[in-house]
């Protein structure tokens, strides 16, 4: 009778166990999953602003034609670095996106100084308008990605930390990439804006 009953543990405590395995690698599974879909989200949030930027875009340029069209070079360049970016777009992730995207930022950048040498531009209402709108913009875009990266850090945490590493890999949870300024933007811009500062 002792070995039934120690048998009728032992089994009771397999079961125990088994239940306390699978309940945590629910968890596991679940914490990923929020975690995956958070990064996704935020990503979202990342490509409606870039898209916000782009649609802004060509009435800067078609502004800034009205008084300055010999500066064909620079007009030329927003309009190449945009369709970069909308090409740039078409690919999943960050990854390719941050290269296209600083080379608009740059090109934009380039645009916006013009407007020193050119009065009745930088007097013109729909120019002043179209700069404060892109210049909200690119805060939403820096807050869009710091949010974004935050959220791969903690999911990227989560995916490689023991023991939760073993439902990720086991689940295909992979690592994502940050969406990371470009050289480009990582210094000061260097644009004058109507009204003197720098």
């Amino acid at each position: 009778m002792g070995s039934d009953v120690v048998a009728s543990l032992v089994g009771g405590l397999l079961c125990l166990l088994t239940a306390a395995v699978l309940g945590w690698a629910m968890i596991a599974y679940n914490r990923l999953v929020r975690r995956r879909n958070q990064v996704q989200a935020s990503w979202a949030q990342i490509d409606v602003q870039l898209s916000r930027r782009h649609d802004l875009i060509p009435n800067l340029v078609e502004t800034v034609k009205g008084y300055a069209a010999h500066e064909r070079d620079a007009l030329t360049a927003v309009s190449a670095a945009r369709s970069g970016a909308l090409a740039a777009a078409t690919t999943p992730g960050p990854t390719g996106r941050a290269g296209a995207e600083t080379v608009l930022t740059e090109a934009v950048g380039r645009l916006l100084a013009l407007a020193e040498a050119y009065p009745d531009l930088r007097a013109d209402q729909n120019f002043a308008a179209l700069q404060a709108e892109l210049s909200r913009t690119e805060d939403r875009i820096a807050y869009a990605r710091q949010f974004y990266n935050s959220a791969v850090q903690t999911y990227n945490t989560t995916v490689q930390s023991v023991p939760t590493n073993l439902i990720a890999g086991a689940a295909g949870f992979r690592t994502r990439d940050y969406f990371e300024a470009g050289t480009g933007e990582r210094g000061a811009v260097g644009v004058r804006f109507p009204g003197g500062g720098s």
